[in-house]
């Protein structure tokens, strides 16, 4: 059974940085990826960020490309998103999911069999 279990939101201002956590157990994650969404109050949940597992390679939406990184570290099977000039508008609450048979470029959330419970980020201006 896969779990994923994210932590590292919070309340900032603008321009601030923040760093989400995602820790995935329960199987050896060798191949997929991991994919980070979020989603703003009646919004539909928006692609961020992609992360291979067996290579380390990454995918960014247009909107955060520059300023979020995802890594990983393998001796806590956890992945990161280091979120850096955050704007208010992206405020949401976001999700990390996985899936071995996701590629890098899976950007829809139906992709992805696996979630976490979500993780509440608000940038204030």
């Amino acid at each position: 059974q896969v779990q994923l279990v994210e932590s590292g939101g919070g309340l900032v201002q603008a321009g601030a940085s923040l760093r989400l956590s995602c820790a995935a157990s329960g199987r050896t994650f060798s191949s997929g990826t991991l994919a980070w969404f979020r989603q703003a109050p009646g919004k539909e949940r928006e692609f961020v960020g992609t992360f291979t597992w067996d290579s380390g390679s990454t995918y960014y939406a247009d909107s955060v490309k520059g300023r979020f990184i995802a890594s990983r570290d393998n001796a806590k099977n956890t992945v990161y998103l280091q979120m850096n000039s955050l704007k208010p508008e992206d405020t949401a609450v976001y999700y990390c999911a996985t899936d071995p048979q996701a590629t890098i470029f899976a950007t829809v959330p139906q992709k992805y069999r696996y979630w976490g419970q979500g993780t509440q980020v608000t940038v204030s201006s």
